[in-house]
């Protein structure tokens, strides 16, 4: 039976929290756009659309997860108060976790349907591929590709289909741009992953990091990502000649910061969440925060000069 309360409690856990990075991405591609002369209602309309996909990815993860792992006898072994918490102590059930995701699928589809009458079918194409990505994330995950997928979806799919449906075009620039400002939402999950490591692997996930089989090497990694992220932005700031989003660069103390607090966290074995593991986690998502704001920031005023 489906209840008010239990669709209330998985609406909850939708993580609206990690919203931060699907909001100043759109934020820069927004405003972006508009230095271009793009539309500022099909700009909102896609930004509502791109949160309530987000959200329906959110939880049709812990819906396939719970469905699978709950068949795993170990499963209250390696994941004993967090992992879909609210379905295990019976607050919500699975219809009510179904019915939410089909609602945030169904506003995401009711917009898409707004902007195909307004931008033409390319529109069409897009939705397509942000649907496929939604349904088939959860084995991506599971096969250590989340990054690869998320990296799609938050990146160049999510940049040229705003961009799109504001100026009718696409664009190197906002390609450059989606690269440099998802690379840091793909550090994001990647620190995850390096947290869970032990966890992980106990409970048998194939996590890119597994892949790369210890948490030394993984570290790596890290400094490639957010390597990658400074790249991609300093040639956007030279292609576009937009040169206030390399404001960006002044959050390389915080990265640094980053990094030291995940190798302290990395010299412990650890089998659970803790306050530090939450701490090293946040620090992650606030740092992909302040580096997409600042680059919004560069684009703003870039904006208003060329209004002035």
């Amino acid at each position: 039976m489906i209840s008010f309360r239990g669709i209330l409690e998985a609406a909850k856990h939708s993580r609206w929290y990690s919203s931060d990075m699907t909001v100043f991405s759109c934020l820069a591609c927004f405003f972006y756009a508009l230095s271009n002369g793009g539309d500022v209602v099909n700009g909102i309309l896609a930004f509502a659309g791109i949160l309530f996909a987000h959200m329906a990815t959110n939880l049709y993860d812990d819906y396939d997860d719970y469905k699978v792992l709950s068949k795993d006898a170990r499963f209250s072994e390696f994941a004993p108060d967090v992992k879909c918490d609210y379905i295990r102590n019976g607050t919500s059930t699975l219809k009510d976790l179904f019915f939410v995701i089909a609602s945030y699928c169904a506003m995401a589809l009711l917009i898409g349907g707004i902007l195909l009458i307004r931008c033409g079918w390319p529109v069409a194409a897009l939705a397509l591929v942000g649907a496929v990505i939604v349904l088939s994330y959860p084995k991506f995950s599971r096969a250590g590709l989340s990054e690869f997928l998320v990296g799609i979806a938050f990146g160049p799919l999510l940049f040229e289909g705003m961009y799109f449906v504001m100026t009718k075009a696409f664009s190197l620039n906002v390609l450059l741009l989606s690269l440099a400002i998802v690379s840091f939402t793909v550090g994001v999950m990647y620190v995850h992953t390096i947290l869970d490591f032990e966890g992980d692997r106990a409970a048998g996930k194939n996590t890119l990091v597994q892949k790369i089989g210890d948490k030394s090497t993984a570290m790596k990694g890290f400094v490639l990502i957010y390597s990658l992220g400074y790249f991609f932005a300093g040639v956007f700031a030279i292609a576009s000649g937009i040169y206030y989003c390399l404001l960006a660069f002044l959050t390389v103390p915080f990265v640094v910061m980053l990094y030291r607090a995940l190798e302290a966290y990395n010299a412990e074995v650890h089998y659970s969440r803790n306050k530090t593991y939450l701490a090293v986690l946040t620090g992650a998502a606030k740092t992909m925060a302040v580096f997409a704001f600042f680059i919004s920031i560069g684009l703003f005023v870039n904006l208003l000069i060329n209004y002035l």
